[in-house]
């Protein structure tokens, strides 16, 4: 494992979830339901999909090295720009009740985090991200551990203190940061497809 790429990955994947639409769900979850059950089942779910996009990471390495950066630099490039955009602002809540009259148990609340975040999650920006970011180092099990780290920050920090944060950093500097930091991969990938 390499200590540079885990807290590389672990900035890039941090900053790019603060704004995401997980992070709300996270939120939203952890002022109804007692945290440290939110916090399992949207740990459990952030691992399945590191998990998914180091595996599909793994199959872009497979292309020829130039290829590969184009793809990867263009896949950052998208990921920036979708930041710009904001399109998590117009992300809607989702909903987030326990059905019925049951009781809020760990069991119950654990799935229901997990399963609301694997659905949100899925082909989300974070995601792409880091099957971009395997791709690039070509050591899963770094990207993998920064990723899972950086997801479970944000999660963290979303179901304890996400209203606060928000008070003390605006999302649109974050959001800008993210972007800014997507903007310089995808120009590096880029450099590194023209140079091959």
């Amino acid at each position: 494992m390499d200590l540079i790429i885990i807290l590389t990955v672990f900035g890039i994947v941090f900053l790019a979830e603060l704004p995401d639409k997980t992070a709300l769900a996270s939120l939203v979850l952890g002022t109804r339901y007692r945290p440290s059950q939110v916090f399992v089942g949207t740990a459990a779910a952030f691992l399945v999909h590191v998990v998914l996009a180091i595996a599909a990471g793994s199959l872009l390495t497979l292309l020829p090295g130039r290829v590969l950066h184009a793809v990867v630099g263009a896949l950052f490039l998208m990921g920036a720009i979708l930041l710009l955009r904001g399109r998590h602002e117009e992300e809607e809540e989702e909903h987030l009740e326990l059905r019925g009259d049951k009781p809020a148990t760990f069991r119950r609340v654990a799935g229901m985090s997990f399963g609301v975040i694997l659905v949100a999650e899925f082909g989300d920006l974070t995601q792409i991200v880091t099957a971009n970011l395997a791709a690039k180092y070509h050591d899963p099990i770094s990207v993998g551990v920064g990723a899972t780290l950086g997801l479970w920050a944000v999660a963290g920090l979303a179901i304890v203190g996400g209203r606060g944060l928000l008070k003390v950093v605006p999302i649109t500097v974050i959001t800008r940061i993210a972007a800014a930091i997507m903007g310089v991969l995808a120009v590096i990938s880029l450099v590194d497809a023209i140079r091959g």
